[in-house]
């Protein structure tokens, strides 16, 4: 027999400005209509985006990976109307850059001493959230998780845990990128997808919904992410791992739409083999 165990509910947050960007959606207004079935996907496919958070010189320097992960970043926290250098951050990647980390690789393996010091602090896990963090100036805590295909929601967790904790606003951006050369063989990541939003211990004027959040577990059986609905998350769903949080920003998308999609199903987010973490949003009533 399976039996369903629930943590008690944690400190109720709240979510602002919600960030998305992905070649076919690029932007949160484009991936909100295009997941309540009234906004198509582009085409073509947008090229990758140019955070104005960097230099000229450095953005055009900055591998894919740190203009995704810059782009969603600034999005959310202009969404948020909060400032960024005050801000914690949480960036999750389950591989960071994984063509920057296959050209080491060869470059280590065929001409060690033709190895670019560019590319080589590039390659570090923490490389987007260190540009962020010069780039915006924030001396606020900083940390970049990874735990393969539950980064998203490790990253969530720590973000979550950290706001509730603190009784502070964080910043959570999510971003991964396509595989390149032999480690293709080990990992299928198909494309560029990244994600941000604002967790706050306080509801704001900037505040889009209520998140109820607990772990679950299910005895004998390994825990699944909620689906896509749509046919514009279903072209998403194996793009790379960030696509576990279409479940979690569609149903952004649904909470004022009338439907019940956003409010209803609880969204489930493995974090680890034998744990999910289980969302519950709500429209956030003011007046």
């Amino acid at each position: 027999m399976t039996t369903t165990t629930s943590a008690p509910t944690r400190p109720t947050l709240y979510i602002e400005g919600p960030a998305f960007w992905t070649p076919t959606l690029p932007g949160w207004d484009a991936a909100r209509a295009a997941f309540r079935g009234e906004g198509a996907l582009a085409d073509p496919p947008v090229k990758r985006p140019s955070p104005q958070v960097l230099a000229p010189a450095e953005r055009r320097r900055a591998p894919d990976t740190v203009a995704l992960a810059l782009e969603v970043a600034a999005a959310s926290l202009a969404a948020s109307g909060r400032n960024a250098a005050d801000v914690p951050c949480v960036f999750t990647s389950a591989h960071g850059d994984l063509a920057i980390n296959d050209y080491m690789c060869s470059t280590l393996a065929n001409d060690p001493k033709m190895l670019s010091p560019t590319k080589f602090h590039n390659s570090v896990h923490n490389a987007a959230v260190g540009y962020w963090t010069i780039g915006t100036g924030c001396t606020a805590a900083s940390n970049a998780v990874s735990a393969f295909e539950h980064s998203f929601a490790s990253g969530l967790l720590e973000a979550a845990v950290q706001s509730a904790c603190d009784q502070e606003p964080v910043l959570l951006v999510g971003y991964d990128a396509p595989s390149v050369g032999a480690v293709t063989s080990v990992t299928d990541s198909r494309g560029l997808l990244a994600v941000a939003l604002v967790i706050a211990s306080e509801p704001s004027e900037r505040t889009v919904a209520v998140l109820d959040w607990s772990l679950a577990s299910e005895d004998g059986k390994a825990p699944a992410a909620t689906p896509p609905r749509s046919e514009a998350a279903k072209s998403l769903a194996e793009i790379n791992p960030m696509a576990l949080s279409l479940g979690l920003f569609e149903s952004l998308a649904h909470l004022d739409d009338g439907s019940g999609d956003g409010a209803g199903t609880p969204v489930d987010l493995p974090v680890s083999a034998s744990l999910s973490l289980r969302l519950q949003l709500r429209p956030f009533a003011r007046g």
